[in-house]
């Protein structure tokens, strides 16, 4: 079934008045961009043209409008304290999903909680206090929002959890998204009941995990049809054994300060509960600091594959031997490392195909005088180190990234880069003048598989930390949302252009309602279907695809289990439901 939509341009909310267009198959060229020859250069700008060489090429017009969405009224709580526990700098996930079926995508913010100084035991975060919620904010048809955290059962984040992230699933195929929140402390899974309100059935489903998770996916590593659930826990740490360091400038500890400890494998049983599977199926075999995490089949053998992105340290790749085990070959595919052996300070993570070559590629977000790690997949289950060769050293070695997306924000068919960035030091400018705390994000559009920076919008510095993407306003044009450190969430809203686009929903009957594991081709394009990736942030499940001047496309989508499936001649700029053929 087909649904056309398109919105004025100067509205934030839908308008339903239907477009079809006629057919071409074609790909608008690129257009051509001047350099920037004649401005002066500031510090900033010598230190990553050391990094890499080359020029950025400035678009000619910002991307995104800077929205302030009437009844978006979160600010995150951080509560920093001189004691420098490393958990004040982490939080702040995100989600963008559509938890009523109305076809608006609403918004998820993970709150994190008050700290005290010092604090004692046993850990309270004070999360009964209103501020110190998560909130559930629901869109309403003319682009507001309605807080309705309270009465959909999502105002009781417990004491002792200290909030991190959200995963988005529909772990038990009714049709409605279920949240899965993770904590320093013990993680919640709320069921979506489907009337608007919530349930926490974490004790039922047995998937509390505990320590310090922070980022977490849905996604069916058996293609049995059950969403299983990956956690990423950091460190093994806790208020009273937590450290400063940093002599005189009193930081926050490097990671390696702490002992690492292992991720979390939950198999849904289909039944309503999961089976805690690390063990054996190869996951809990390694110790690392996992922070992001994201899925893909790298390998094209039918069944999705692993990436952890770890700080500071080697990086994970788990790949899925089919038979309910992984086996960890990040050093041997040539994704555990920078190309002169050097570990990552890895944080956020997007595991998409940024060329168009058809499979997916591993980017990593990273500190500053790091690069963001880009390996590009070769094929034959390698890829190699292409920061360099893709800009990245030029527009991000004096930044620090967090939450991360590949999607085309231009629509002419190319996945662009964004960053959510800022260091992890609140006072790393008095230790290191070069350096920034706050930054505003990182938006690169991408020049057939070259990053160049683009002029985003957005003016403020922030203390970005999660990113979540998805159509807000269902115009065809691909928003973000960005959380901010301590502070009020950036709503970015694409000022769309003449590119035409298609959006994809994809809906189960073998494979997992919502298809997530599915690898959907689109004149040339591939995407594979996820709700996870970024950092500590869910993203909206509709796959989205520019089509540049084309006004058909072709459509090959294949499925987790096993089925094959292509449309020809699907007329662009519109919503489409593709249902999952009953049989092959």
């Amino acid at each position: 079934m087909t649904t056309a939509v398109e919105v004025a341009p100067t509205s934030f909310a839908p308008a339903m008045r239907p477009r079809v267009t006629s057919a071409k198959l074609a790909i608008a060229p690129l257009e051509p961009t001047n350099a920037r020859m004649n401005r002066r250069i500031s510090r900033r700008d010598f230190l990553e043209s050391f990094a890499a060489m080359g020029l950025a090429l400035p678009i000619s017009s910002s991307v995104f409008d800077v929205k302030h969405p009437r009844g978006l009224d979160f600010n995150h709580v951080n509560s920093p304290t001189p004691q420098k526990y490393l958990i004040e700098t982490m939080g702040g996930g995100v989600a963008l999903f559509d938890y009523n079926n109305d076809g608006l995508l609403d918004i998820f913010l993970v709150n994190s909680g008050q700290l005290t100084n010092p604090m004692h035991p046993p850990e309270t975060f004070d999360r009964h206090d209103p501020r110190n919620w998560n909130r559930l904010y629901r869109q309403n048809s003319d682009g507001s929002f309605t807080d309705v955290t309270k009465e959909a059962g999502l105002a009781n984040a417990g004491d002792g959890n200290y909030g991190m992230g959200v995963a988005v699933g529909d772990y038990d195929n009714d049709g409605f998204p279920d949240l899965y929140i993770t904590n320093y402390g013990k993680n919640t899974l709320y069921h979506n009941n489907g009337d608007g309100t919530f349930t926490d059935v974490t004790a039922k489903a047995g998937v509390e995990a505990g320590g310090w998770s922070c980022s977490a996916g849905f996604f069916d590593y058996d293609n049995d049809g059950h969403l299983d659930l990956f956690v990423t826990r950091y460190m093994i740490w806790d208020t009273q054994h937590s450290k400063i360091c940093g002599g005189e400038w009193q930081t926050y500890c490097p990671p390696a300060e702490f002992p690492s400890t292992t991720n979390i494998l939950y198999r849904n049983r289909g039944d309503g509960t999961f089976e805690d599977v690390s063990q054996q199926s190869g996951i809990a075999a390694l110790k690392g600091r996992g922070l992001g995490v994201s899925f893909a089949d790298y390998d094209d053998d039918g069944f999705t594959d692993i990436f952890v992105s770890n700080d500071g340290m080697r990086q994970f790749l788990f790949h899925n031997n089919a038979d309910g085990t992984f086996t960890e070959r990040a050093l041997e595919a040539g994704t555990a490392l920078t190309a002169d052996g050097k570990p990552l300070s890895g944080m956020g993570t997007v595991f998409q195909d940024y060329d168009n070559d058809g499979r997916p590629d591993i980017l990593v977000t990273v500190l500053p005088r790091e690069v963001y790690a880009l390996f590009h997949n070769d094929g034959n289950g390698s890829f190699s180190y292409r920061s360099l060769q893709a800009g990245l050293g030029l527009l991000s070695a004096a930044s620090s990234g967090w939450g991360v997306g590949l999607e085309d924000f231009d629509n002419d068919g190319w996945k662009d880069l964004f960053v959510a960035q800022s260091h992890v030091l609140d006072n790393v400018e008095q230790i290191d003048h070069m350096l920034h705390y706050k930054e505003p994000p990182l938006l690169a559009l991408n020049h057939n598989g070259r990053f160049e920076r683009a002029d985003s919008g957005i003016t403020a510095a922030i203390a970005g930390r999660g990113a979540a993407f998805g159509d807000l306003n269902n115009d065809g044009w691909m928003d973000v949302v960005v959380t901010s450190l301590g502070g009020e969430p950036l709503v970015l809203m694409n000022h769309a252009g003449s590119g035409h686009w298609l959006s994809i929903s994809l809906r189960g009957t073998r494979s997992n309602r919502d298809g997530l594991g599915a690898r959907v081709q689109v004149n040339g394009q591939t995407r594979f279907a996820t709700t996870a990736g970024s950092y500590i942030s869910a993203s909206d499940k509709r796959l989205h695809f520019g089509l540049g001047a084309a006004e058909v496309a072709k459509v090959e989508i294949h499925w987790p289990s096993g089925a094959h499936q292509v449309l020809e001649s699907v007329k662009a700029d519109q919503f489409l439901e593709v249902r999952e053929p009953e049989k092959s």
